[in-house]
This record gives structure tokens, sequence and C-alpha cells, in this order.
């Protein structure tokens, strides 16, 4: 977590040596999450996120983040003999690159990019571990996009974004993360 911590700084520092516009802020939201696997049917399971954002730019914009967020997926066997769920606590960093479009006051974004998601705990189902073997070995981390829309009235933010996994977060059973995310937040510089 240091590391990401000194990556933010170290784009701040640079940002305001170079004179760039500057928006450093807080968020927070909710999600819906889903957990696509091979072998069992999985729905969704709402979660939160919360953290604080920089943005570095003007019309084209440098967004990096760090959040916490709470994810995770119901599961069922196709028979409904065995049902579960798994829910994961994360890191997640994203950079994302973006446009505004409208006034100062009031804008409209784009944007999209990669974002790393780190596991900080997680927790399963016994029905599920007891009947799937390694169903809940999972990877400290993965690597995902994020792409959505944004929009900005005077000091306050607000974002509605898709996040697609690009690495399985287990691969014995083809697990991947999808998760739609909307964030409000305020900032704070």
């Amino acid at each position: 977590m240091k590391k990401y911590l000194l990556c933010l700084t170290m784009l701040v520092a640079v940002s305001i040596t170079a004179k760039a516009q500057l928006s450093l802020g807080i968020k927070g939201g909710v999600n819906l999450s889903n957990i696509n696997t091979d072998n069992l049917s999985s729905s969704n399971r709402t979660g939160y996120q919360a953290g604080v954002f920089a943005r570095v730019g003007g019309g084209l914009y440098l967004q990096p983040e760090l959040y916490v967020s709470g994810t995770g997926g119901d599961f069922h066997a196709n028979d409904n003999s065995v049902s579960g769920h798994v829910s994961f606590t994360n890191l997640n960093v994203p950079l994302l690159l973006g446009k505004r479009f409208g006034t100062s006051g009031t804008n409209f974004r784009i944007m999209a990019g990669p974002v790393y998601t780190g596991v900080l705990s997680h927790s399963l189902s016994q029905s599920i571990s007891d009947a799937y073997h390694d169903f809940g070995k999972y990877k400290s981390g993965t690597l995902g996009y994020q792409a959505g829309v944004g929009v900005d009235i005077l000091g306050l933010t607000a974002d509605l974004r898709y996040e697609g996994g690009l690495t399985q977060i287990n691969e014995s059973y083809g697990q991947r993360a999808n998760i739609f995310s909307l964030s409000v937040g305020f900032k704070i510089l």
C-alpha cells in the first residue's frame, strides 16, 4: 500500500511542478458485482467503494484513484444441490485517461483505463468450499479495465463505470469479476 501512496504523491508533486490543473477529492458509492465461473451459475451482489482521487489536466486528463471496495458473487449448482457466496474486500488502483466536455462549472466526462485490484481479504461459504475443491484459492491481485462516464457540477462529481477482469481471480474455475459502480465525490482541491 505504501508504494501506491508514493506513486500518487509523486504524480501530485509532478503535476504541481508542471503547473497543470489539479483536483483532489474523496469519493464513495455502491457497486453491483458478479463473478462469472465455468462450473456454477452466478448472480450479482451489492457492494461499496470509498477512497480518494486526483485529476490532472484540462480537457484531456489523467485520473489516478485509490479506494477500498467490497465485491463478491452468489453461486449455485445447476441442479440446485449446492449454493453459497464469496465476498471480497479489495484495494483498487485505477489509472484513467479521460476527456472533458462542457463549461468550467458543469462538464461531462468519458474515461477509461487499467485497474489493479489487490485482495485484502475474502470469505467463502463453507458449502461451496466443501463441494468444489480449490474454489476458494483466489489470487492476491488481478488486472482489469474500467470505462465510464461522469459529470461535474461545481465541486461535486459523479461517475458511472463498468469494470471487467482481464485476468482470472481463480484459474481452476475460470472466475472473472464484472462490476458496475456508481460513485459520488467531492473535490477538496
